[in-house]
């Protein structure tokens, strides 16, 4: 009853950026849009604090019990009657399940009033669809890039409503379009929104103030997540709902990051004054880079890298090369910017690369070498030992892998000419 009573309060919520503040508030002080806010909730606190008081105490006085029950046969009709001590009217029985207004609308008013307020209260639940609808196309492309499962159709609306709408009408099929089902399944997804709010509010209270307000936040906070835990038990429908969800949404999402984990992902590429001095010295003819995963980082690991390369790739020694190191600092993220650090051991020179992907992130740079030079660079790797399988699984998860070959296929998919494309070489 709670969850329910709260209906509507999400889209309180979903408004506040719309409310209007004072001239003076600024972006990191908005106290008249805070006031402002402030008036809005409570205004929509005390108006369904009345509406559902006013709708509790008509319905319970004025419909018999038996019309609030849904009953199948005449054995279940029987066992209500002995249940409540009274013969039934059997004419009434169910009929005020799911709508006890809208029933006392059509039995005190007439069917006209009865036709018009049913009509309402479609255009009401359309508008509250509409409203919960323009909060996921607002939330989710949020938070999917945190996971590195945003496509690029999150970015538009229509495609992300497609998916939305579609999963609406699975569940709405799965569970047969049953008001009670599907009504846990909202319970239980406001209780869990509320419950997350009220335990954030609570964190940032306790870190920011030393009063006893955050022990009475605290309070609101575990009775909102005792009462989801209570509803999730009574109502197991509404999580089985709920998860079903949110499955759709990741699992289209990872087919989307798998679809694209090939591209180049990178959305520009930053070199430092060394980084940018040491291509600028190795222009004069095709750059050639070693890819290199740092062990010691010291001299002698640079200096068996080079001896090796220069033997298996035939490298003359006349031809200065680079090295490059790329770190993966979270993989999780589907794109990122890359930035490129010139570093100097001992006479070596390593270009050293933050991103997402590591494969990714080195066809970026060498198309961006091409595109400054004018020429096509030269990349270097040797093959990594192991099952290619799990070095597909290790690149989807951790951004790493057998390295040359999706470097290459990344390059392939970014440049269809391979008369311009940056050459990969690859030997061991």
């Amino acid at each position: 009853k709670l969850a329910l009573g709260l209906s509507g309060f999400e889209t309180g919520v979903a408004v506040m950026p719309l409310v209007r503040g004072d001239k003076s508030d600024t972006y990191g002080n908005p106290q008249g849009r805070v006031r402002n806010t402030r008036k809005l909730l409570l205004s929509a606190a005390v108006i369904m604090s009345v509406f559902l008081l006013a709708s509790s105490l008509s319905t319970t006085l004025l419909i018999k019990p038996e019309a609030f029950h849904k009953v199948t046969d005449t054995t279940a009709l029987s066992e209500l009657s002995r249940e409540l001590g009274r013969p039934l009217d059997a004419e009434i029985t169910g009929k005020a399940n799911g709508r006890a207004l809208a029933y006392l609308a059509h039995e005190y008013f007439g069917s006209a009033f009865g036709t018009v307020y049913d009509i309402s209260t479609v255009l009401i639940l359309w508008f509250a669809g509409a409203s919960a609808m323009a909060g996921l196309l607002n939330i989710v492309p949020r938070y999917l890039p945190r996971y590195g499962m945003a496509p690029d159709w999150t970015l538009a609306s229509r495609p992300l409503a497609l998916v939305f709408t579609f999963v609406a009408f699975v569940v709405t099929i799965l569970f047969k379009a049953d008001v009670e089902a599907q009504g846990g399944a909202y319970a239980t997804g406001v209780l869990v929104l509320m419950s997350s709010a009220a335990v954030a509010v609570t964190l940032t209270a306790a870190r920011r103030s030393s009063g006893k307000i955050k022990y009475a936040l605290g309070l609101i906070a575990v009775i909102f997540i005792y009462t989801t835990v209570v509803n999730i038990f009574e109502r197991p429908e509404g999580i089985k709902i709920a998860f079903f969800f949110i499955a759709a949404i990741v699992i289209t999402s990872f087919v989307s990051r798998v679809t694209r984990s090939t591209e180049l992902r990178v959305e520009r590429v930053e070199m430092d004054e060394a980084a940018q001095r040491f291509i600028q010295e190795a222009s004069a003819q095709p750059i050639r880079i070693i890819a290199n995963k740092r062990q010691a980082g010291d001299a002698r690991e640079y200096a068996l890298k080079e001896d090796q390369q220069r033997e298996d790739s035939h490298i003359p020694a006349r031809y200065p090369i680079l090295f490059l190191e790329v770190a993966v600092l979270d993989a999780s993220n589907f794109s990122s910017e890359l930035r490129v650090t010139g570093v100097e051991v001992q006479g070596y020179r390593i270009l050293r690369a933050e991103g997402a992907t590591i494969p990714n992130a080195i066809a970026a740079l060498l198309l961006h070498l091409r595109d400054i030079t004018g020429k096509r660079p030269h990349a270097y790797f040797n093959w990594s030992e192991g099952n290619p399988i799990v070095f597909m699984l290790r690149y989807l998860v951790f951004g790493e892998g057998d390295t040359a070959p999706v470097t290459r296929e990344v390059l392939r998919k970014a440049e269809p000419n391979p008369l311009t494309r940056p050459m990969i070489h690859v030997d061991g």
